[in-house]
């Protein structure tokens, strides 16, 4: 599960994304954040090639209300779940992150980590919207979903998912819209490198959405993976 993530400088990941997109229209001016939860703006690339925010939590277009929120989607049933199958197939997107939380079991206790990468300042996490529309405002409500896959061997002591984050050199086949085909796109929906990502222990400060300072990030010890 991937529930918990942070963004509070989006410069490398918008400087890739000239080289590598070239064209993208800017929507949004970020606003750092340290502890973004499910419901709250999330910055997004979308497939038409929009940076803007996006509600974290996919509402489907299909929805009659807004109950039923995914944060998550499973690399592995992308294809056929009815939530998610539409947005995979034409409405993909790339979600920019400094880096994300995961909680560990230890007994009764969950105990938070902060992973982050080792190469760049940013993962890009492969994602998927929809968009609903809200008859009690007239309005669209574009909202997202990270989409997860089995952990590498970094991970796999904290917890056993972890985001699918996705190298600059498949964005491009990411972001296609006219690309339908899941054995083209299953492809991408690896674990990513051991080696180019680290974790350490945080407070259980991060556990309350209403902390968004960088106290989320400090390391709890100097223990790492």
């Amino acid at each position: 599960m991937c529930g918990r993530v942070a963004l509070h400088d989006d410069k490398q990941f918008l400087e890739e994304v000239i080289k590598t997109i070239r064209t993208v229209e800017r929507n949004l001016t970020l606003q750092p954040s340290y502890n973004i939860a499910p419901s709250q703006p999330i910055a997004t690339l979308t497939s038409n090639k929009v940076y803007q925010y996006t509600r974290f939590g996919l509402i489907p277009h299909w929805a009659k209300d807004t109950k039923f929120q995914p944060i998550n989607a499973r690399a592995e049933t992308l294809a056929q779940k009815p939530t998610f199958k539409t947005p995979f197939r034409s409405n993909r997107c790339i979600i920019p992150v400094n880096g994300f939380y995961e909680w560990k079991k230890e007994g009764d206790h969950k105990i938070p980590y902060w992973i982050y990468p080792t190469q760049s300042n940013y993962f890009a996490l492969a994602g998927i919207c929809d968009t609903w529309h809200d008859p009690s405002t007239d309005k669209d409500i574009i909202s997202s979903a990270i989409i997860t896959t089995t952990p590498n061997d970094m991970m796999k002591p904290i917890h056993d998912r972890m985001p699918v984050i996705l190298e600059p050199k498949d964005w491009h086949l990411w972001l296609d819209a006219d690309i339908h085909e899941s054995e083209v796109l299953t492809p991408l929906l690896k674990p990513f490198s051991d080696k180019a990502m680290q974790a350490y222990e945080v407070s259980k400060f991060v556990n309350s959405p209403a902390n968004n300072t960088a106290q989320c990030i400090e390391p709890r010890s100097n223990a790492l993976f």
